[in-house]
């Protein structure tokens, strides 16, 4: 951050007039001292060129000027002042649990609901610098992708590597809770939160969504759920012989179970049908948890009338040493 520079006795820069003024006056002075002489030929003075002395006839002038404008703001005090922030959080600490099924891949989010899920998940957490966030991914089965962490690059870089496939098939939504709940549970967050989104229903896993819920709730974690998908069909690709192949199939999400979970830890359930709404839903999660944030600023403000000072000194050191030896005028 560059300091800034203001002037702590600025009725001083007034004298700056001065300057011109001292200027103006010395060319009038000159041009008194002028004399005018008549040749009747300029010939013999083609070969003329004024002497080393000469050249440095009118430097005084111009030091002293220097001298005065330095001198003069050195007077009027100029300050650099910097500002520095001491920032206090109230932390919040979030989960996200994701959904990997291979049904994430049906394309009425675009381009594909996981895509459009991870997207949407890399702008939440650029919108949240302060919070710790972690990553649970599930399908089948369930693990921890990153643990709760500051450094977002490092959690946005895992997300923009999932993919469907990587896990098990199934939608394990149970086992998906239960992992997001233990890595958060332990945190010394004032704000606990865990997003969990999905597309289906819960078909395997030994531990079932509401009593996952329950887990949450005798934690203190609100769990905002979010089931994604549009309302009917959604068109799947399916590989075939013969290429890709597009089929409509039936979206299935279990929202009575996504909304009792949320009410029951008091978040908040969302229904996502296009990457839109998908972003809308991240917007709101985003307002309802809000970060608190105390900022004390400190000013520090430092002289900076010193090098005009001594700039003044060696200027007018300068016209004196010339005006003593080159310069000199001669009795």
């Amino acid at each position: 951050m560059i300091p800034a520079l203001h002037f702590a006795n600025p009725e001083y820069l007034w004298l700056l007039l001065i300057v011109p003024a001292m200027v103006i006056y010395y060319v009038l002075v000159q041009l008194k001292k002028s004399s005018t002489f008549r040749f009747s030929s300029l010939a013999n003075f083609g070969a003329y060129r004024p002497t080393f002395r000469q050249r440095l006839l009118h430097l005084p002038i111009l030091l002293r000027s220097l001298t005065f404008t330095a001198l003069i703001l050195a007077l009027a005090r100029p300050q650099s002042s910097s500002n520095s922030q001491s920032v206090t959080t109230e932390g919040i600490d979030i989960v996200l649990a994701l959904d990997l099924s291979p049904s994430m891949l049906a394309e009425d989010l675009k381009p594909n609901r996981i895509e459009a899920a991870k997207k949407v998940a890399l702008e939440f957490i650029d919108n949240r610098p302060n919070d710790r966030i972690g990553l649970v991914v599930f399908s089948g089965e369930s693990f921890t992708q990153c643990p709760l962490t500051s450094d977002h690059s490092v959690l946005k870089n895992l997300i923009g590597k999932l993919e469907s496939g990587m896990l098990a098939d199934g939608t394990a939504i149970g086992e998906g809770l239960a992992t997001a709940v233990n890595r958060i549970r332990n945190s010394k967050a004032k704000s606990k939160v865990i997003i969990l989104l999905t597309d289906g229903v819960n078909n395997v896993g030994a531990i079932a969504p509401q009593t996952a819920g329950e887990i949450a709730k005798t934690f203190n974690i609100r769990v905002y759920t979010i089931g994604v998908g549009s309302l009917g069909v959604a068109p799947y690709p399916f590989r075939t012989p013969f290429g890709i192949q597009y089929q409509n199939v039936p979206v299935q999400i279990d929202e009575s179970v996504l909304k009792t979970i949320a009410n029951e830890t008091g978040g908040k359930y969302f229904r996502a049908t296009s990457t839109n709404k998908l972003k809308e839903v991240y917007t709101d999660i985003d307002k309802l948890e809000k970060t608190k944030i105390d900022v004390m600023e400190f000013r520090k403000r430092s002289e900076e009338f010193y090098p005009y000072a001594l700039a003044a000194l060696v200027l007018l050191l300068i016209e004196f040493i010339l005006q003593k030896t080159i310069l000199r005028i001669l009795p």
